[in-house]
């Protein structure tokens, strides 16, 4: 179940309770029930899905295009770049290289998108906790490499351990995955 469908299911179990509780007499009339406040906006998923959200929590696809199936049409995104983080970033750090920096300018000057996403990724050597924010710290740090050449950076996500790309029981695996994934849409 998505976070999402859990705090929909939530607030439908707290709204469902409290007027039960009100049915029964039970219910003070000091009793209040905070449910979530949504910000209207527009975001983009990792997979470069555009969505919004109104202020009452519906959401939906800003493509007004459908498939045959009848499934919204999303303008998605391709990994244009996948920076391995030890060419970036001493170990548990989030400063890149001089040299890295150089790297990273001549490639958001040849990649030729109107957007980016960026994403960062460890091994699971430290704590999960840990782990995220180093990620977000280095994709926040590729991030602001992009944004001096005035790319437009629309998301910056750290992900830490939890979508490894290889497995984290070697040497080559755990390298694979400390990564900062670059996703172009064009």
């Amino acid at each position: 179940m998505t976070s999402k469908a859990m705090r929909a299911a939530l607030s439908c179990a707290a709204i469902l309770a409290v007027t039960l509780a009100g049915i029964a007499g039970t219910a003070s009339a000091q009793q209040t029930v905070t449910g979530e406040r949504y910000i209207p906006g527009i975001w983009i998923d990792p997979d470069g899905c555009e969505h919004w959200v109104m202020d009452d929590g519906s959401e939906g696809y800003m493509s007004p295009h459908l498939s045959r199936q009848g499934n919204p049409v999303c303008h998605r995104g391709e990994v244009c770049g996948v920076m391995p983080s030890d060419q970036f970033f001493a170990t548990n750090r989030h400063n890149i290289h001089p040299h890295a920096r150089q790297n990273l300018v001549s490639f958001f000057q040849q990649a030729n998108a109107r957007a980016y996403l960026i994403h960062g990724h460890t091994d699971s050597r430290a704590s999960d906790e840990y782990n995220m924010g180093l990620s977000q710290r280095r994709a926040n740090a590729v991030a602001q490499v992009a944004q001096s050449m005035g790319a437009s950076v629309i998301d910056i996500r750290g992900f830490g351990e939890r979508m490894p790309r290889a497995t984290n029981s070697t040497a080559e695996g755990m390298a694979q995955n400390r990564r900062v994934e670059i996703i172009c849409l064009r």
